[in-house]
């Protein structure tokens, strides 16, 4: 057998990717292909792709032992029978290569790699039917996707480009025409001259996307690029009714939504992409350091900084999916900038850094903007930011992807990947330790110092060490007391023991299955509370004298060790029995509002699942109470009704 993995092997995988071991033993032993196979390849593919081990089993949890297939032919056949029978599965993704056996520790296993579908084929599904078909992979668990995925999914499938659609009832009236005579003044400037410059209105919003024919139904209208380019807010939202598009400066390097100047679409101005681009820019560019240049005998003001900046800030508005249940979000902190628009990016985030690769979701908003001189249609924004960033010797850019909600977050940071005050401070902990430890070692622990915690994949994006390697390095910090692990498999992080495990991040987001960021999607939401709650009302719901904690951030230390006490039966076992998980719930939100995500933190189990089976039928059963009365509501939280005993 040609190829073979170990335990270091397996856990390299378990850390580098999303993997699942099933035992795959049959009835017979002799090796059978599982029927829960399916679902995990489903979920996998239209996730991230993940490596599925048969023969593995997997218990406790990061504790692998190879069981071996005895008869790994028979199961390998039966696999690429139901691959190709689409009554079983609709796609087939892999390749000869993607189905090999393996030995680990003497045992012969089969090694599954399930690639990320591309867009054209999800959601790959069982069966004839997406809709109770598709699956997700969440936490690593794979979880039914909801019929509201499932459309988006099918959406980004059928439609190259979201913002094409003309749509009906909407004509120049629900236009802002400022925004409209901004954007010509700027394609003058731009491009003088041009044919397009003296066009009629109607001509010129033909010529550049804006308006547009339904060639199949036959009628003219504006284009839903168009509205997003230029319309009023509420006309948008009458289309996209979570649109929303928030700016916020903050004061300090922290990741509390504190602000010192903020843009919603509150009324003001007209609300819409080209304005709050016109608004932003500039918001963000300020006060820069600019080194006096001059080309031309002119001094030059645009930097490879603002470059990176305006290239950020288009890349986040022509590729977020408005129809998506978060907002586009842009912060300004004086350590860093941050982006986030509501969609995961349509090609996987290693191409997308490599460039050359675009699949931009609104291409129509993309020409727009490419017209009037921002942004291009070659790829090449995302390594140009990358490009620029490190010219400053600044911390590599994170771009990254959260699942749930749907949502791409870049964070721009602008100090030194080796800064002096996070040395130092290691220093004084670890005195000459510090400076004796391999290179890699100390960069571990200098970005778990600067960005709260540190995992394998990021020390993948700052070091040129293979993963197996950077594993074993990982390994040894914890094993030597310098690192404390939190989580499991891909999930895990690593921070320093004397500091919190706290991601450093500028949306606070580093589990998305446990802790989500938590921003009201309609402006009537957001301009409710123009400022934060005083002091001494904070961790109180509003409509109760009743603490509430949505957040596990925003739980007191004290509180979260009596919590993880209370807790603990149900994360040392996965299956307990559903009497006494409720009654755990119970105590948990006796005296207190937790919002989902807490209590599946301290549950350790998956937050959308757990909502659906237990949370929902506690409410129902009258032994939970909720702090709204839309269950989808963001704010929303749960107490116990009392504290008696729950019987099976």
């Amino acid at each position: 057998m040609n190829n073979t993995l170990d335990v270091i092997d397996l856990v390299t995988l378990a850390e580098g990717c999303e993997l699942e071991c099933k035992s795959a033993q049959g009835r017979d032993g002799q090796g059978e292909l599982p029927e829960d196979f399916w679902k995990s390849y489903c979920a996998m593919a239209n996730s991230d792709g993940g490596v599925i081990l048969l023969g593995v089993q997997e218990k406790p949890r990061g504790v692998f032992h190879a069981l071996g297939i005895r008869d790994i032919e028979r199961v390998r056949k039966s696999l690429w029978d139901s691959l190709h029978d689409r009554h079983k599965v609709s796609a087939n993704l892999l390749a000869e290569r993607d189905v090999v056996p393996v030995e680990i520790d003497g045992k012969s296993v089969l090694r599954v790699r399930v690639p990320r579908a591309q867009r054209q084929v999800r959601p790959v599904h069982l069966g004839r039917n997406p809709f109770g078909g598709s699956y997700l992979r969440r936490h690593e668990g794979d979880y039914q996707a909801d019929d509201e995925s499932v459309r988006r999914m099918m959406a980004e499938r059928v439609e190259e480009s979201r913002d094409d659609r003309v749509l009906k009832g909407y004509d120049f009236s629900d236009l802002d025409m400022e925004t409209v005579a901004a954007y010509r003044n700027r394609f003058s400037a731009v491009k003088p001259g041009h044919v397009w410059t003296d066009l009629p209105l109607p001509e010129f919003l033909t010529q550049i996307g804006a308006w547009g024919k339904d060639r199949e139904e036959g009628f003219s209208g504006l284009r839903l690029a168009g509205l997003l380019m230029f319309g009023h807010a509420d006309a948008i939202r009458d289309a996209f009714p979570h649109y929303m598009v928030d700016y916020q400066e903050r004061p300090e390097p922290k990741a509390e939504p504190r602000w010192i100047d903020r843009i919603v679409p509150d009324g003001m101005w007209s609300g819409n992409v080209y304005d709050f681009f016109r608004k932003v820019y500039p918001r963000l560019t300020a006060n820069l350091k600019v080194p006096f240049q001059l080309q031309e005998g002119q001094r030059v003001d645009d930097t490879p900084v603002h470059e990176a900046l305006r290239e950020a800030l288009v890349n986040t508005l022509i590729h977020a999916d408005y129809s998506g249940r978060v907002s586009v979000l842009v912060v300004k902190r004086p350590d860093m900038f941050g982006f986030r628009n509501p969609g995961r990016m349509r090609i996987p985030l290693e191409l997308a850094v490599q460039g050359s690769h675009s699949d931009c979701r609104n291409r129509r908003l993309q020409t727009m903007f490419t017209l009037v001189g921002y942004g291009d249609h070659a790829g090449s924004g995302i390594p140009k930011i990358y490009k620029n960033w490190a010219g400053q010797h600044w911390r590599r850019p994170r771009l990254y992807e959260l699942a749930d909600p749907e949502q791409t977050l870049m964070e721009l940071s602008m100090s030194s990947l080796v800064p002096d005050d996070a040395v130092r401070a290691l220093e004084e902990h670890l005195g000459p330790r510090f400076n004796a430890l391999p290179q890699t070692d100390r960069l571990a622990l200098i970005t778990a110092q600067v960005e709260g915690v540190v995992s394998h994949d990021r020390l993948k994006e700052i070091t040129t060490d293979h993963p197996a390697d950077l594993t074993k390095r990982l390994r040894a910090l914890v094993q030597e007391g310098l690192l404390v692990p939190d989580g499991a498999g891909r999930g895990t992080v690593y921070f320093l023991p004397w500091q919190r495990p706290m991601s450093d991040s500028l949306f606070d987001a580093r589990d998305p299955t446990k802790e989500p960021v938590e921003l009201a999607s309609e402006p009537r939401e957001l301009l409710s509370q123009p400022q934060e709650l005083p002091g001494e009302l904070q961790g109180f719901d509003g409509a109760s004298e009743v603490p509430s904690f949505r957040q596990w951030k925003d739980v007191p230390p004290l509180l979260q060790a009596e919590l993880l006490q209370i807790a603990a039966p149900a994360r040392l076992q996965a299956r307990l029995p559903l009497g006494d998980l409720q009654n755990i719930i119970v105590q948990l939100c006796a005296g207190r509002y937790l919002g989902r995500y807490v209590i599946a933190h301290l549950l350790d189990r998956n937050a959308d699942d757990l909502g659906q089976r237990v949370l929902k039928s506690m409410v129902a059963a009258n032994l939970l109470k909720q702090a709204h009365p839309a269950v989808t509501d963001p704010r929303q939280a749960y107490t116990s009704v009392n504290t008696g005993h729950i019987e099976e």
